[in-house]
Formats: structure tokens, sequence, C-alpha cells
């Protein structure tokens, strides 16, 4: 009888023992594109929910067949690395475990055909009721073998007061190029049954970028019910520069950063050329305005930005030092168009007669944050990209921190989220 249980237990939807850290943020169908997860009305905001606080995300998402498919979603309670929970859903999540997506549209007034789906969720009659990392899975004809996507949600059950602020980093080796975050935890009031430090974990997101994370698992300074987080070997992050940028919002005018656009006449295809960027390794800083990464679905040709937006192949160009390539790495493209970690679609591959990096990827129109990173080891998915080589670092540079916050007390089998924060590096404005 166990066992006949247990089975079911892993049919259920947020039950499939497939999961695991490297699933998260994933399009598993090349017919899937820009996928895009955000509070409701705030489309340049991260998928964060408070418990209890009567709060929604929206849920956006292009197939490119054009036709009406079935699509459903569910989300999966994980610990602080992502990996599944060992709790039945009935444990965190009230109501239906699998809802049908039944809001979506055909393109019109465009020449890409699409269907655009969309959902505000949770629903009113089911949603979380413990606070951790979610993994929202979309997958087609409430098959959850056929898992189409995954997004990463977080929900904070907040119990703590989490804090802090960010420095520029004190060893002389980083001190122009580095940022480090003092992040401080008050815990009175909470009534945590904490045995040890340890119980509690944070982990430092920059940029949204989760490859690079930090995850600490004691304090630098204990003392009742404060705990501060301030060891700069593990609180110390590349500044990094601005995101560079390119604005899609129209294709029949071009943009400050479009240096040309193809729009054939015997396809519906349409290219876009990005003005070729040059290495800002040795570049003076220059402050303006970005997204920190992420991007935004707007149109300046038609009322709608969602079933109203074309498509269109656009062009990457960098120009490395001497336009000779770099030895011994590989170029990505990363940000939130294309995600953070170095998969081939990203790669941008050496053109030898011409001096230089080239990369496409097939965009919505909008307003895109993007870089450059490289990756050295001959296994690219083995080590996060880095893009100090390309980009440069400065202290000063305007980045976004998210601190999060775990418990797990003794005995317990799932971490839970019980604390945030968002932080910026505003030195110099």
């Amino acid at each position: 009888m166990r066992s006949f249980f247990l089975l079911l237990l892993l049919q259920l939807p947020g039950v499939n023992p497939w999961l695991s850290a490297q699933s998260a943020d994933k399009v598993f169908s090349s017919k899937i594109r820009s996928v895009k997860v955000f509070r409701v009305g705030d489309p340049a905001s991260y998928p964060i929910l408070y418990l209890n606080a009567n709060e929604q995300l929206e849920l956006h998402f292009d197939d490119m067949d054009g036709d009406v498919k079935f699509y459903y979603y569910s989300l999966q309670l994980c610990n602080a690395d992502w990996r599944p929970a060992n709790l039945p859903p009935f444990d965190y999540w009230r109501g239906f475990l699998s809802n049908r997506i039944g809001t979506y549209r055909l393109s019109n007034l465009v020449q890409t055909r699409y269907t655009h789906y969309q959902a505000v969720f949770p629903e009113r009659n089911s949603g979380p009721t413990r606070g951790g990392n979610y993994l929202l899975r979309v997958y087609l004809n409430d098959d959850t073998n056929r898992v189409v996507f995954t997004r990463r949600i977080l929900v904070v059950n907040k119990k703590v007061t989490v804090g802090g602020t960010v420095l520029q980093a004190f060893r002389g080796e980083y001190f122009q190029t580095h940022q480090r975050v003092l992040a401080t935890v008050n815990t009175q009031g909470s009534n945590l049954q904490t045995l040890s430090p340890q119980d509690l974990k944070l982990t430092l997101l920059q940029n949204y970028t989760w490859p690079t994370a930090q995850t600490l698992d004691r304090p630098t300074i204990y003392r009742s019910n404060y705990y501060e987080y301030a060891e700069e070997e593990t609180t110390r992050f590349p500044a990094g520069k601005e995101w560079r940028w390119v604005d899609l919002r129209s294709l029949r005018l071009r943009s400050e950063r479009v240096s040309r656009i193809v729009d054939s006449d015997t396809s519906r295809r349409i290219d876009v050329y990005v003005t070729p960027d040059e290495d800002r390794g040795r570049q003076v800083y220059l402050f303006y305005r970005d997204l920190n990464g992420l991007f935004l679905t707007e149109n300046r040709d038609n009322p709608n930005p969602w079933w109203q937006s074309d498509y269109a192949w656009v062009h990457f160009t960098y120009i490395p030092p001497g336009y000779k390539p770099l030895a011994g790495k590989r170029i990505y493209l990363q940000g939130e168009l294309c995600g953070y970690g170095a998969e081939p679609a990203q790669e941008m591959k050496f053109n030898d007669s011409l001096g230089v990096y080239q990369g496409k990827l097939y965009l919505k129109q909008g307003f895109y944050n993007y870089r450059y990173t490289a990756v050295s080891d001959p296994n690219p998915q083995s080590v996060p990209p880095i893009a100090s080589p390309i980009e440069g670092d400065f202290w000063g540079t305007e980045n976004h921190y998210l601190l999060l916050l775990y418990f797990r007390p003794f005995g317990a089998r799932a971490d839970e989220l019980i604390g945030a924060a968002e932080l910026r590096s505003n030195f110099m404005r």
C-alpha cells in the first residue's frame, strides 16, 4: 500500500523527480519564445510574492506554431539550492495542483504568426501555503512529462527583518573593481527555534543572475537576535558596468543602436543589425539607466505589445581588441533575453575574415539589456560565465542585489524563505 501511495505522489504535478537545480529557468521547446514572469502591472519586476499579501504574478509567452494548444502550469517547492523539496504538495499548496492557461490570442497586424498565452496566478482558490523557492512548470495537455519551460518564483513568508547596504570592496586588488554586500538579519519577535546560527542560510543575488549567486551558511557576527554577514571573501561581486542595450520597439524606424533593418519583400523574415559593440575593459565608466539585464516587451508600431509585436532575427557583433579572437575563451550573450548561462544558442562565433564575433537571436519587439561573457572551461555548462574580461568592472556601477534568507530547523525536510530585501548600489547618484 505504501509503495502505491509513493508512486501516486510521483505522478502529481510538482512531485516529479527529474527536477534539479540545472533545470531552473529553462526552455525545452524551440517553439516557445519571449517567456516573461513578473508582478502584476510591473513588467520590470522580479517574480516575488509575499505570503498572505494577496499578491499575484503575470505569465506571458508565445507559441510560434500559431495554433491553439492546452497548456497547464504547476509550482514545485524547492530548497535553497533549487533542488526539489522532500515534501508532498498538500504540505505547501492549497487548491488545485494543476491549472490550465485559458487566456490566449492569435497574433495580428504583424508578419510573424504565433499564439500569445497569458495567465495571472495564484488563482483565487489555490496558492502556496509555505514560503520558499518555487519552480513554475508549464506543460502540454496536463502531462507533467511534456514540460515546455520552467521559471523561478520566490514566495516569502516574512518572519524576520533583512537589511543591508552595498559597499566598495576593502582589499586593494578589488577596491576599484568590486562591490561587497553587508547584510543584517534581526530575528527579534519571530520565535524562531534555532539551535545554531547555521540553521539560517543567506543567498546574495546580483542582477537576477543565479549562476553567480553566493550562499552564506554562517554569519560573521552573531549576537542574540542579530546576525551580520560581512565577510568580504563571500559577499564580494565584480561590479561590472551598465548593461548594453538595444531598442527594438519599432521595426519601421531605426533606433539609436540599430545600424540597419532588412525587411524581406519575398518572405516574412526581418533582420535587425545592432551597431557593433567594442570591448569595454579599458573604457571609462559611463552611467546611464538600465534594466540590470532584463527586457521589456513594448511596441511603438501597434497598440498592443503582447500579440501585435513582430519578431526579427537580431544580429549582434562584438569587436575584440586587435580584431583577434580571445585565446582559450568562448564568448556568449547574456541577459534575460537569452538566459544567464552558456547555452549553444547564445554563443558568438568568430568570423576570421572580419575579425569579429557574431551571433543572432530571434527576438520580439521590445527593449533589451544584454552583455558579453567569457568562459574558459572546455565544458561551458560546468562554470558560470563571467563578463569582466569584455565588459570591465568599475566599483561605482549601479547594480541590483536581492538578499534571501532561508531557515531550516532541526528535523525539517525543506528550506523556508522567511525574509528578503532588495538593494541598489547607488554610490554616484
